[in-house]
């Protein structure tokens, strides 16, 4: 199919930079349940089982974990202890530690945590942006503005690598269709703002495979190949693993997924369901994509999960029928 597998981060003026991967894989993996995962169910996860979650991810050979957001406690009390977990995470070695950050003051929460990557969200759909962050889509852009201002002064060893990622981009629950021209319009204008680069999300899990390979061709041609590497795809209506393939097939080499499925946007009616990790690996690893991981040892990461959200529903097909007899991943 032609694939291109840049193993790093894109570089830009202000020197972001990530931990070097140890083994040579194919396709990153970046595991976002601690984050997207926990902020969309009721239950609280203690402290003490999201280390264990995240230590038993990287043993598999997970080499990055979105591991908790910025935001106000009270505002989102399942993930209060982020900073904790961001400072534990920062102890494994070989993991990527990464956070969201909805403005300004999460972000320089993030940089004084030692957080590896941060993202902003900026919903193209202007009913969900208000809704989710309060802000228009000009304020967002300003805090971007800031942030970028704020790393700058950060000595290039030490500063996060900072990624836009354009929520809503396939379609959004409250507005419907979304604009492909302003999706790419918004890519420009956070690279321009500061952005190392640009990620789609199909927050709302709208998003089709001809609908996937279309808008980024049409971002890349706009931002540039190496400055989209990244897709976040939700399987609400189960075409997760076929827009994964979509997107693979253009040359995207991130995919952010979530163990057992958890996860969702509380600011989105509708959006559920994450790309269950579990599947997604074993998807790739039996097509002969390496994404470094050890499906076996992932499978058993579910256990923590299982003992710690007992309320919690997972979704999966991997891990409900095992792997098949003989099954040797391409890793």
């Amino acid at each position: 199919m032609g694939f291109r597998f840049p193993l790093f981060y894109p570089q830009s003026d202000l020197g972001y930079s990530t931990p070097p991967m140890s083994a040579k894989i194919d396709v990153l993996i970046s595991e976002v349940g601690p984050r997207d995962g926990l902020q969309n169910i009721d239950s609280i996860m203690p402290t003490e089982a999201k280390q264990r979650w995240l230590q038993a991810e990287a043993d598999a050979g997970v080499r990055e974990i979105e591991v908790g957001s910025f935001v106000p406690a009270k505002t989102m009390p399942q993930l209060a202890d982020t900073g904790e977990i961001v400072k534990f995470a920062r102890t494994i070695e070989g993991l990527t530690v990464a956070a969201l950050v909805p403005n300004f003051r999460g972000a320089r929460d993030a940089v004084a945590a030692k957080a590896h990557k941060i993202s902003i969200p900026f919903s193209v759909s202007a009913t969900h942006i208000q809704k989710n962050l309060r802000r228009t889509h000009d304020e967002m852009l300003q805090e971007v503005r800031n942030i970028t201002s704020m790393l700058k002064d950060i000595p290039a060893a030490d500063r996060p690598h900072f990624e836009g990622s354009l929520s809503t981009a396939f379609g959004c629950s409250m507005e419907g269709k979304v604009s492909e021209t302003a999706v790419v319009r918004f890519a420009e204008q956070l690279m321009e703002a500061g952005c190392a680069e640009v990620g789609l999300s199909d927050t709302t899990g709208y998003a089709n495979p001809a609908q996937i390979r279309r808008l980024i061709k049409l971002v890349r041609g706009a931002v540039g190949d190496d400055k989209l590497t990244g897709v976040h795809l939700h399987n609400t209506r189960g075409l997760g693993l076929a827009n994964v393939l979509a997107a693979l097939d253009e040359g995207i080499t991130t995919f952010d997924s979530s163990l057992g499925g958890l996860g969702g946007c509380p600011a989105a009616p509708g959006a559920s369901g994450n790309i269950v990790t579990e599947d997604l690996v074993f998807m790739l690893e039996a097509m002969g994509v390496r994404t470094g991981i050890d499906v076996e040892k992932l499978l058993s990461v579910r256990e923590i999960l299982l003992q710690a959200l007992p309320n919690e529903e997972m979704y999966g097909f991997t891990p409900d029928s095992g792997l098949p007899k003989g099954f040797t991943g391409a890793s």
